[in-house]
């Protein structure tokens, strides 16, 4: 709010020293914006103390001279004093004797000051405008920033119940696996009754040896059979072990280019911290898919517990029915049998070695991809800790997945050490036991098929979201356009105004030089007119004293 002061009447002008002092005052004053000094006897030499004040002062805007005596001289130096003067915008001079040319000047001062006022108040209201705007931007920015932070802290949340679940899940898979073990033990038990039962067969093998002569030639022929079919069964366990070798092996490749596309996109990660509002969308989509996932995966932990439960009832029926085979048929080929089951052991303990190498093979696999894995997570965490929640779910949901197929594998070797030891009791039911393990391996590859289509799937949601990214950086190239399109617009405008600026000063010291040239020649035409009048008066007065009838002419 500016400062009115009106001083009419006053006679302020009669008093030089006081009326400078006041005009001292008025310099330094910051506060007042209108002077009202109409009808104060001020003369030229008021006006030039006045004239001094407004080139010190930087607030007044309006002043009133009305009725004064300025004068041709005191309206020199005020018009002297207005390029200085960049605030005052309206000056009265009327009744003060001013030639109208000083009056033009004024007037042209006070039109440019007016004009640079208006500007500078456009320039303003336009820097309002752009800094609500920015404002306006920055606002949106923190909700976005916020509502993904609780977005955020919601998907936390469903991790750690997801992880709950899995690990009551777990539980009850070990409470499985102990079942099992304890069926194995059932088995193992039973199996030593066997054996206490082909003890007593051998006894009575010696008082049937005369019977056994001829089954001796039917039991070379069978042994010839058995070993064609153990070195089958040797070259067939070695080609599936070097295809779980190469399995292994392009799961481990598969891994590291899994690994080197997840740092890529947390390196593009960083640079996508402005546009985080659309990531919503990919949490609340990525929230559905795992829903579906956790969906599918409970079905599939219930269809391997219903083949498993399966495989038992079957396997516990084929053991009844091979055992009273056996019953029957026990003391027809206790020899071979016993043959067999040698052969049948050793293989056993090869293929129990072979399954404990690989075993410790994957498990030592696993553990470096999972400290791998715990390297990447905290470092991708300290980078970028909003972006990584989503990738460490996929991650993790991978790791599961491939914990869940080396669990299958387990179990299906397993079932085959089980299916092995029951070979060795039951020699009579091989080719069943073959095409049982047969069946098995298919399994096997089936789940590292189902594993395959699921590392194309995350794929190519990975390239979806890559995609995504790129939309993001082209948003984000979009708004850095605008705002450097309204930098742009700020820099024209402020360049605009300087050459007006510029362009206003030129004029003014133009119009100052016009204003100087017309003042010598109006002071030189006023000089030769005051030469003339006296040349003129002193003729007349030379003309009178000489005229003769000045003595004659009546006094008037």
């Amino acid at each position: 709010m500016g400062g009115y002061l009106t001083l009419e009447w006053n006679n302020l002008g009669m008093w030089d020293n006081a009326f400078a002092t006041f005009c001292g005052g008025l310099a330094a004053n910051s506060t007042l914006r209108q002077l009202d000094l109409r009808n104060n006897q001020i003369s030229h030499k008021g006006a030039e103390e006045l004239a001094l004040a407004l080139k010190g002062n930087t607030t007044l805007q309006q002043l009133d001279l009305r009725w004064n005596n300025i004068g041709l001289l005191g309206g020199r130096a005020l018009v002297n004093c207005l390029p200085s003067n960049r605030t005052l915008w309206r000056l009265d001079l009327a009744g003060n004797n001013i030639p109208g040319d000083v009056l033009r000047a004024v007037e042209q001062a006070m039109d440019h000051n007016q004009d640079r006022l208006t500007a500078f108040r456009e320039n303003k209201a336009r820097t309002n405008i752009l800094s609500k705007e920015v404002q306006h931007l920055q606002e949106e920015k923190s909700k976005q920033f916020l509502d993904l932070m609780e977005t955020i802290d919601k998907q936390r949340e469903e991790m750690a119940r997801n992880s709950r679940a899995s690990a009551a899940r777990i539980g009850q898979l070990q409470e499985a696996l102990n079942e099992r073990q304890s069926i194995i033990n059932a088995l193992k038990a039973k199996l030593q009754m066997t054996e206490a039962a082909l003890a007593l067969s051998e006894q009575k093998a010696q008082d049937l040896g005369e019977l056994l002569t001829t089954a001796e030639q039917e039991r070379q022929s069978l042994s010839q059979r058995q070993e064609k079919e153990r070195k089958l069964e040797q070259q067939e366990a070695a080609d599936r072990e070097s295809k779980l070798l190469r399995d292994l092996s392009a799961a481990n490749e598969k891994n590291l280019l899994l690994r080197s596309q997840v740092d890529e996109l947390e390196r593009k990660v960083k640079s996508q911290q402005e546009q985080l509002f659309l990531t919503r969308q990919e949490l609340t989509n990525t929230s559905a898919e795992l829903k579906i996932r956790a969906i599918q995966a409970e079905e599939r932990l219930d269809a391997e517990k219903r083949r498993a439960k399966q495989n038992i009832e079957d396997l516990e029926k084929l053991h009844s029915k091979e055992v009273n085979h056996m019953t029957r048929h026990l003391e027809e080929s206790e020899r071979a049998m016993q043959e067999r089951i040698q052969r049948l052991e050793a293989m056993r303990l090869s293929l129990e070695e072979e399954l404990s190498r690989s075993k410790a093979a994957v498990l030592t696999e696993r553990g470096q991809a999972e400290e791998e894995l715990i390297k990447a997570r905290n470092q991708a965490r300290l980078e970028e800790q909003h972006r990584l929640a989503h990738l460490e779910e996929k991650i993790r949901l991978l790791a599961q997945a491939r914990d869940e197929a080396q669990g299958t594998c387990l179990q299906q070797k397993q079932m085959v050490a089980e299916s092995q030891a029951r070979a060795s009791q039951l020699n009579l039911q091989m080719e069943g036991q073959q095409r049982r393990l047969e069946e098995l391996q298919q399994e096997l590859s089936n789940k590292e098929q189902e594993k395959a289509a699921e590392v194309t799937r995350v794929r190519v949601e990975l390239q979806e979201q890559m995609g995504r990214l790129q939309a993001d950086l082209v948003a984000q190239e979009a708004l850095r356009e605008k705002v450097a399109a309204l930098e742009r617009q700020l820099k024209a405008v402020g360049s605009e105004h300087r050459e007006a600026l510029l362009d206003r000063e030129s004029e003014n010291a133009s119009l100052r030089e016009k204003l100087r040239l017309k003042e010598a020649e109006i002071a030189r035409i006023r000089d030769e007119e005051a030469q003339r009048a006296s040349f003129l008066q002193n003729a007349v007065l030379a003309y009178v004293q000489g005229s003769p009838l000045r003595a004659l002419s009546p006094p008037k």
